[in-house]
């Protein structure tokens, strides 16, 4: 496993999340819907799809953050419109709809996506993150910030 992925964002490594893209105006990644993600049914469990939108928002929060402060989610908002079953391979986009030097908004939409083509995609959950992004970074986490911004297209 890459440790710098892992380092980005243990929990969306935990669950095969790999980010893609990396910029102030769009955090984008992929998954193939395994096990450890569904629920009984052997659907993609919501509350995943939830950390993720949490996780690249907040990403794409700090980079988009003038300063490069460190961001927390205030509000979450996720509706599930359609499902994603396992082996299904799933593709997740954030994009802000504001900045703010205080609040940041971000849109975060699911796809599952025919594994035949990555044309046809079918919307499967749409969320909404409000962010606190003003936060002072801890001297004990200066190298996270480090770290995002290794992966962003600044």
């Amino acid at each position: 496993m890459d440790r710098r992925r892992e380092d980005l964002d243990g929990a969306l490594t935990t669950f095969g999340f790999e980010i893609d893209e990396v910029s102030p105006e769009k955090v984008s990644g992929h998954m193939e819907v395994r096990e450890k993600c569904c629920q009984p049914y052997k659907v993609l469990h919501g509350g995943v799809t939830a950390l993720i939108a949490e996780a690249i928002a907040s990403i794409g929060g700090h980079v988009a953050s003038p300063e490069k402060r460190r961001v927390a989610g205030v509000n979450l908002s996720i509706s599930h419109v359609k499902s994603a079953k396992l082996g299904d391979y799933v593709v997740a986009e954030a994009t802000p709809l504001s900045v703010g030097k205080t609040i940041q908004v971000w849109d975060v939409r699911f796809w599952k996506c025919d594994s035949s083509t990555s044309d046809v995609k079918t919307l499967i959950s749409s969320a909404r993150l409000t962010l606190l992004c003003n936060l002072p970074v801890p001297e004990s986490h200066r190298k996270v910030g480090d770290i995002i911004n290794s992966y962003a297209k600044l």
